[in-house]
Formats: structure tokens, sequence, C-alpha cells
């Protein structure tokens, strides 16, 4: 399935985190939260400013961000969950 976002609207897929602590303790699944960061999968065209023209995006395809914690919409695409949000509820990029 394709999914084109709208608008300022980003489709995140969001980043595995470590099933171990740095002492080698496992986490199991119920004690974990939700990682905050992602993988940029597909970006709408921009939102329309006061003037009427589209103002691009700062994010793209690709990109590593960081984001909000309870940002976005989560939904299932093909069995794998993936986030919907605003680009304002993007913190940063990671480089």
């Amino acid at each position: 399935m394709k999914i084109k976002p709208m608008n300022d609207r980003v489709l995140v897929l969001r980043v595995a985190e470590e099933q171990k602590t740095a002492g080698g303790i496992i986490i199991p699944d119920t004690a974990k939260e939700k990682p905050q960061e992602g993988k940029v999968v597909s970006t709408g065209p921009g939102k329309v400013g006061e003037d009427g023209k589209r103002v691009a995006l700062e994010v793209k395809k690709g990109d590593r961000i960081l984001f909000s914690k309870y940002a976005g919409t989560e939904i299932k695409i093909d069995g794998v969950e993936h986030v919907f949000m605003r680009e304002d509820d993007i913190l940063g990029i990671l480089e």
C-alpha cells in the first residue's frame, strides 16, 4: 500500500530500540517505552503560507528524526506500525 501525506504531514517508521541495557539486562516488551526516533518514509508537499505560496518541508525521505513523545497518529501499513505527524512535532534531524 502506498500513502502520500497531505500538506505538512510526515509518515515516519519508528526505529527499534535496544533489547538490553548497558549492563546486559534484557528489557521485556511490557516495560519498554516507544522510541522517539524514526526514519521519514514519505512527506507531503508542504503547507500553504498566508501569501498562498507553498512552503516546502525541511525534512525529506530517508532522514532520521527525533520527535515528541506523544506526537502524531499511529497507523499500521501492511502490518508495520508507522506514525503520521505534522512537521511541527519533529524536534530535530539526526546527522
